[in-house]
C-alpha cells in the first residue's frame, strides 16, 4: 500500500494495528495547496518493530575477570609514578618505583644461597674425581650430592621469594650473577589495558599488599541497563541494544533476580560489541566509552503482529475511538485503529 499516513507534528511514536472499519471509511478531499498551507506533513508507514525504540539509563562496566589490581608486593616507599590515570598500556610497561629495605633481605638471602650453591657444586665435582680415582668411598660422593641437592632448593625459593615481591626474572637472574643487588623495584603491567585508577603518590610509604592502582582490559565491557521491574521479562538475551550518541551496539546477557528497593528497577546485562580501536583490534576503543561512564541505552519495544510504526500525533480520537488519516489522491481517508 502506497500511502502516507497524516500527522501534523511528530512528537512521539506508538506501535498500533489498523481495525477492520464496519463502515465505509470516511473521506476528506483537501487539494494540495491546502494541505500546504495549512502546514499538515506526512511520514511514511513502516512495520518494522526494530524503528520503535525505548531509553533506559546505563553504565559501563568492567567484568571482574578483566580487571587488573596492582598491589605492592613489599613494604617500601613510592619514589616515582610513570603512568598517569586513564593512559593505555601495554603488556610490560613500567608504572612505577618502590624503593624497599625488604627486598634488600631478599637479595641477600640470594646471593648467599647463589655462593653456597657454587661450593656445593664444586665439591660435588671433587667429590666424583676423588671417587674415580678409587681415593674416596662412593658414600662421599652420595653425601656431597644430596648437599648440592640441599642447596639448590634454597636458591630456587630464594627466587622465588624475588619473584614475588615483583623483581623480573632477568633482574633476579643478574643479581645473582653479579651480585650487585638492586636497591629498587619497578612493577610492570602485565596485561595491556586502561589504569583506571591510581591510589598512591610519589613520596608515600606502603605497606606489603597495599593496592596501588587498578587497570581494566577494556576487549570485553558490560552495560549494567536500569529498567523498571515491570518490564524485566520485556527484553531476552540476544536483544541488540544501541547505545545513543555513540557507533556502539551491544546484546543483552541475562536480567538480574534482584530488585533495587529504593527506584524499584532491575540490571538488564549487556555485553558491548568489540570495535576497532587504538587500544586494539577487537576491543572496545577507549575514545567511544571508558569503564564507570553513564550512558542512555535504547532497546526494541516488542514488536506487534500486524502492527504498524507512526508518530503519536497521527492519532486522533472520535467518540473514544482511535483514528489516523490515511493520504489519498484527493485528500485523506479516516481509519480506525487499536
Amino acid at each position: 500500500m502506497n500511502r502516507t499516513i497524516f500527522a501534523c507534528v511528530v512528537v512521539g511514536t506508538s506501535l498500533i494495528g489498523f481495525a477492520a472499519a464496519a463502515e465505509k471509511p470516511l473521506q476528506f478531499i483537501v487539494p494540495d495547496n491546502q494541505i500546504k498551507a495549512i502546514g499538515i506533513t506526512t511520514t511514511p508507514l513502516l512495520n518494522s518493530g526494530e524503528s520503535v525504540r525505548t531509553s533506559f539509563p546505563a553504565q559501563v562496566m568492567v567484568p571482574p575477570n578483566a580487571e587488573q589490581v596492582i598491589s605492592s608486593p613489599v613494604a617500601g616507599l613510592v619514589t616515582e609514578v610513570l603512568i598517569q590515570q586513564n593512559q593505555a598500556v601495554k603488556s610490560g610497561t613500567p608504572l612505577l618505583h618502590i624503593a624497599s629495605p625488604e627486598l634488600g633481605g631478599l637479595q641477600l638471602q640470594l646471593l648467599q644461597a647463589n655462593s653456597r650453591v657454587t661450593l656445593l657444586r664444586q665439591t660435588a665435582q671433587r667429590e666424583k674425581q676423588l671417587f674415580g680415582e678409587g681415593i674416596i668411598p662412593e658414600r662421599r660422593v652420595q653425601e656431597a650430592q644430596a648437599a648440592l641437592s640441599e642447596g639448590e632448593a634454597t636458591l630456587k625459593l630464594a627466587k622465588a621469594a624475588l619473584r614475588l615481591s615483583g623483581m623480573p626474572v632477568v633482574t633476579i637472574n643478574t643479581v645473582a650473577a653479579t651480585g650487585d643487588p638492586q636497591d629498587g623495584l619497578t612493577l610492570v603491567a602485565e596485561k595491556a589495558g586502561i589504569v583506571t585508577e591510581i591510589q598512591v603518590q610519589s613520596g608515600q610509604r606502603v605497606e606489603a599488599a597495599s593496592v596501588l592502582m587498578h587497570i581494566a582490559q577494556t576487549k570485553t565491557l558490560w552495560l549494567d541497563i536500569q529498567i523498571p521491574v515491570s518490564e524485566r521479562t520485556h527484553w531476552q538475551a540476544g536483544t541488540v541494544v544501541r547505545v545513543q550518541g555513540r557507533d556502539l551496539t551491544g546484546r543483552v546477557l541475562s536480567s538480574g533476580a534482584t530488585v533495587a528497593p529504593g527506584s524499584q528497577t532491575v540490571v538488564v546485562r549487556a555485553e558491548l560489541d568489540g570495535q576497532n580501536s587504538e587500544v586494539g583490534a577487537g576491543e572496545v576503543g577507549a575514545d567511544k566509552v571508558r569503564p564507570g561512564e553513564f550512558l542512555t541505552v535504547e532497546l526494541p519495544i516488542n514488536e506487534t503482529a500486524g502492527g504498524w510504526n507512526l508518530p503519536l500525533t497521527a492519532v486522533a480520537y472520535d467518540d473514544g475511538k482511535a483514528v489516523v488519516f490515511v493520504r489519498t489522491k484527493q485528500g485523506f481517508e479516516a481509519r480506525m485503529v487499536t
